[in-house]
């Protein structure tokens, strides 16, 4: 064997063990990438009169863009949440409203994403909408970002009322003037639900469920919705009007990771 032919050898060698190396992590990550337990499914393969507007998906949010573990613009739930959620739109079908979700299930990195987000205080591009009146630096303390969400458990979910026929919201536009989320409904980003007082996501003591400065219609809109949920065992959480956990849940201490995706559930809707 001449000294030029060993030498290739050794390169052929060295490149496949290269590339061996590399490969591997992609292997492994693509066998490893978490799934669903058998007990979530798809709020569409219980209820497909439900709109769903999943923000997170988008860059309509505190964040300003697309949310890690948001693959699609899909709810997923525990399937005792969404039976219940199921049977709140059958009640309110009749009055003429129907539910909109905006978030369901969230995973661990959706969360940790939100972390990250807080802790850059340069960060403030979505401030004109989500968080006008709130010092980032306060995020934390004041309990609007936390580490762990219930979200990640799977039976909390943020929905609202859209009066029916329901009316398609515009698409948000990046970069397009902001405005506070507690404007009156007409001045702030068009959204096809019933007046709340508030956007979804208002990081502001207005969006306290029962803030006794929101009166009226507002006020009455969101007690249809507490009222509704609350006799079906859902839980409302007290500082976000569009904020309810089913109860009992599921796996109360389990934060899940699974991606929002079809293919998490598979084979189960």
């Amino acid at each position: 064997m001449t000294r030029l032919s060993t030498a290739v050898r050794g390169l052929v060698a060295t490149f496949a063990t290269l590339l061996a190396v590399t490969a591997a992590p992609t292997t492994a990550q693509a066998k490893t990438e978490p799934k669903a337990p058998k007990a979530f499914v798809a709020l569409r393969s219980v209820d497909r009169t439900i709109v769903q507007e999943m923000r997170y998906f988008t860059a309509h949010n505190f964040v300003g863009e697309r949310i890690d573990g948001y693959r699609q613009p899909l709810c997923i739930l525990t399937r005792p949440a969404a039976e219940a959620l199921h049977r709140a739109q059958q009640r309110l079908l009749p009055q003429g409203y129907t539910l909109k979700v905006y978030d369901c299930y969230r995973p661990q990195r959706a969360v940790d994403h939100f972390v990250r987000w807080a802790e850059d205080l340069d960060d403030e591009a979505m401030k004109g909408e989500f968080y006008p009146n709130i010092d980032k630096t306060r995020l934390f303390s004041d309990g609007y970002i936390a580490e762990k969400s219930g979200h990640s458990r799977g039976s909390t979910v943020d929905l609202t009322l859209v009066r029916l026929p329901a009316k398609p919201t515009r698409p948000y536009v990046p970069g397009e003037p902001l405005v506070p989320c507690y404007a009156p409904q007409d001045e702030r980003f068009p959204d096809n639900s019933v007046d709340m007082g508030t956007g979804f996501d208002c990081f502001d003591t207005l969006s306290h469920t029962l803030d006794p400065r929101i009166q009226g219609e507002q006020r009455a809109n969101r007690l249809l919705l507490k009222s509704t949920l609350e006799v079906l065992g859902f839980v409302n959480l007290a500082e976000e009007w569009w904020h309810y956990t089913y109860k009992p849940e599921p796996y109360p201490d389990t934060y899940f990771d699974f991606p929002v995706s079809s293919k998490s559930l598979a084979p189960h809707w």
